[in-house]
């Protein structure tokens, strides 16, 4: 078991054990996400990770118009505060 303490600016910080397990470095981007059992993971937004996205959508992104990390950012905020537009 790993313990993190959040800081007054609500940053933590990775164990290392943890870091080496999801091969993370200086810069790379973590994803938090909950799963069916309520539970929060935590996974590393890797390049290969992202490219194994990119394949499983693959021409999606064309059709719904996401061509970028900021378009990608506005998807989810706007599913997340519900600001999609009905079709």
């Amino acid at each position: 078991m790993n313990l993190a303490r959040v800081s007054q600016n609500g940053q933590i910080t990775v164990p290392i054990e943890i870091r080496r397990q999801l091969r993370l470095k200086t810069g790379d981007k973590i994803l938090f996400f909950q799963n069916k059992s309520g539970e929060i993971v935590l996974s590393s937004a890797s390049s290969d990770a992202l490219m194994m996205a990119q394949n499983a959508f693959a021409g999606v992104s064309d059709i719904i118009g996401v061509k970028d990390e900021d378009d990608v950012q506005k998807l989810v905020d706007d599913i997340r505060y519900d600001r999609r537009k009905e079709k």
